[in-house]
């Protein structure tokens, strides 16, 4: 980034990187992943998204949204909204047009007594909870690591996430509506949730599922049949997505279609080894054999702050800045402060802070600083 003088001849780079105060200079830009893309264009992967996003891989439907576009909306429309699959895109998710309940069912089954089928169509007759949430891959990020080693994966810059309004009936309110109520026996630990997409042809991974714990799907759970008040899109998991608010987006499963009441989590490859953390720190490139005791599960989003202005090598005028960006977390207690640093964490000031609508979306903080001319950093924490 730069910072403009009085002769415009001679300015120089101001590197501005929307990352944690440990975050390091000389890693890629979203400019960068544009330009080394080599995939079919947006649209031609999901009819009706924007072709300005990074096209990741075209066969799984994967892009991300370009700061300068995700910055724009207080909502992300779904045109520009991220998209990640863990499996070959299927017809269903080739469109962001909403997807009706018509012929769509979702079984009920395990550990429950009375196990049902489920008429999506019905789920409208449910009282409806909405909720404006940050709806984000746990692998946003990635990227920066690579300035260590390189990390496998969908390299993201800072655009695998958004800020996007679900509705529909919680999980919990479905089960009461049941003579007798549908409810979990004493042995229920985890829900686990099942999509209607599949895996590609002979591949040698199971079907993707993920398992919840069962005190988090009765507190939070969410059966969306809408986003942005508009019917779900397919792109986006329509016509029925199981939406955990404060989980990252692998836990919000799209095309939902089975939900199995297990005493047991689910041994599913996606379950363990992938989406998991090791408790101790290790070496950068480091193997581990993921295990329940060495590991924790990535449920839950991390506190994060991101910058959206000024941009990654934007050209600034020295002297006051205004700094804007978002913070957010799980949800499950507040976002108190959001800090700026100009000199490498040396020092840190507050920055304005503005709340979101029922905790789950994030935080808009603002501030002036004053940078002179120069490669100028700017941190958030």
């Amino acid at each position: 980034q730069r910072v403009s003088e009085r002769d415009i001849e001679r300015r120089d780079v101001l590197r501005l990187l929307g990352m944690s105060a440990a975050a390091s200079a000389g890693l890629p830009t979203l400019t960068q992943f544009a330009s080394a893309q080599d995939v079919a264009l947006a649209s031609a992967v999901i009819a009706g998204k924007s072709d300005d996003l990074i096209v990741h891989n075209d066969r799984s439907g994967v892009m991300e949204t370009p700061l300068e576009m995700l910055r724009e909306h207080r909502i992300t429309p779904k045109e520009i909204l991220y998209v990640r699959n863990n499996q070959i895109l299927e017809p269903q998710g080739r469109s962001v047009e909403g997807v009706g309940p018509e012929g769509w069912t979702i079984e009920l089954v395990g550990s429950v007594a009375f196990p049902r089928v489920v008429d999506a169509a019905t789920l409208a007759d449910l009282p409806q909870e909405e909720v404006t949430m940050v709806l984000q891959c746990s692998g946003n990020g990635r990227s920066f690591y690579a300035r260590a080693v390189q990390t496998r994966g969908t390299q993201w810059a800072h655009g695998g996430m958004g800020q996007v309004t679900f509705r529909g009936p919680k999980l919990a309110s479905l089960l009461e509506t049941f003579d007798p109520p549908l409810n979990p026996r004493d042995e229920v630990r985890y829900v686990t949730a099942e999509g209607a997409d599949a895996p590609s042809e002979g591949a040698s991974r199971p079907d993707f599922e993920h398992s919840i714990r069962i005190e988090d799907v009765m507190d939070r759970a969410i059966l969306a049949t809408h986003m942005n008040g508009e019917p779900l899109s397919g792109a986006h998991g329509g016509p029925v997505r199981l939406v955990l608010p404060g989980f990252y987006g692998t836990m919000n499963v799209k095309w939902l279609h089975r939900l199995r009441f297990e005493a047991l989590e689910s041994n599913n490859v996606n379950q363990i080894p992938r989406y998991r953390v090791p408790n101790d720190p290790i070496e950068p490139g480091t193997p581990i054999d993921y295990t329940h005791d060495n590991s924790t599960p990535n449920w839950r989003q991390r506190i994060k702050s991101v910058i959206f202005s000024p941009l990654n090598e934007a050209a600034v005028s020295a002297g006051a800045v205004e700094v804007h960006g978002v913070a957010f977390n799980d949800g499950t207690v507040p976002v108190t402060e959001v800090q700026i640093s100009t000199d490498n964490g040396a020092t840190w000031s507050a920055a304005a802070l503005e709340a979101p609508t029922g905790g789950y979306g994030w935080y808009e903080f603002r501030a002036t600083v004053n940078l002179g001319a120069g490669e100028q950093r700017i941190w958030s924490r």
